[in-house]
C-alpha cells in the first residue's frame, strides 16, 4: 500500500465518521411566559423548599434530643452529633478510605425503638454506611465506640430501607472491631 492510498483511506474514514455522527437536537426554548418559571421548575423547587424545610426540623430535632442527654455530645461531620463513648486503642490506626473494617451498629429511633443490630465488615469510601456515620469513623481507633444522633439526610434519607422509613432521624451506636 502506497503512502497515497493509506492518505485516501484515513481521509474516506474521516468523512464517513464525520458524516454519520449523530447532532444533538436543538433544545426546545422555555415554557416561561411572562417571566414565570415552567411546571417542572416549579415542581423541583417546591420538592426542593419542603426537603430543606424538613432538614431544618431534623437538626432542630436532634439539637433538643441532645441536649436532653446525659453525655456529652459535639456537632462532627455530615451534620451529625456524636458522642464519643470509647475511642478505642489509640496505638492503632483510625479507618482510612479503601480499608475493610469490621463495625457493630446498632441503629435504633429517636423514640430508642431497636431496628438493626448488624455486625459486619465494611469498606470505607465506598458508601456502603450511612453518610453521617462513614464521615465520623475517622476519630475512633479500633474498639472505639460512639453514639450518634444522625439526621435523615445523612442517615438513610429519602428512600430508607426494608428497616429504617424514609425520613428517619436516627441514633446510631457503632463499635469498631
Amino acid at each position: 500500500m502506497t503512502g497515497k492510498t493509506l492518505v485516501h483511506i484515513i481521509i474516506a474514514v474521516m468523512a464517513v465518521l464525520l458524516t454519520s455522527c449523530h447532532r444533538t437536537a436543538p433544545q426546545r426554548p422555555s415554557q416561561r411566559l411572562n417571566g414565570s418559571a415552567p411546571e417542572a421548575d416549579s415542581a423541583s423547587l417546591a420538592i426542593l423548599t419542603l426537603n430543606q424545610k424538613l432538614a431544618m426540623s431534623a437538626d432542630d430535632q436532634l439539637l433538643n434530643l441532645m441536649q436532653a442527654q446525659e453525655e456529652k455530645y459535639a456537632l462532627y461531620e455530615a451534620n451529625t452529633w456524636m458522642a464519643i463513648l470509647d475511642r478505642g486503642d489509640e496505638t492503632e490506626p483510625v479507618p482510612q478510605r479503601n480499608e475493610e473494617w469490621t463495625i457493630r451498629m446498632k441503629i435504633y429511633t429517636l423514640e430508642k425503638e431497636l431496628l438493626v443490630d448488624t455486625e459486619q465488615s465494611y469498606t470505607i469510601g465506598k458508601e456502603e454506611l450511612p453518610e453521617g456515620v462513614e464521615n465520623n469513623l475517622g476519630y475512633l481507633h479500633r474498639h472505639g465506640k460512639a453514639r450518634l444522633l444522625v439526621p435523615w439526610y445523612v442517615g438513610y434519607g429519602v428512600t430508607g430501607t426494608k428497616e429504617v422509613e424514609p425520613y428517619e432521624n436516627l441514633i446510631i451506636e457503632i463499635e469498631l472491631k
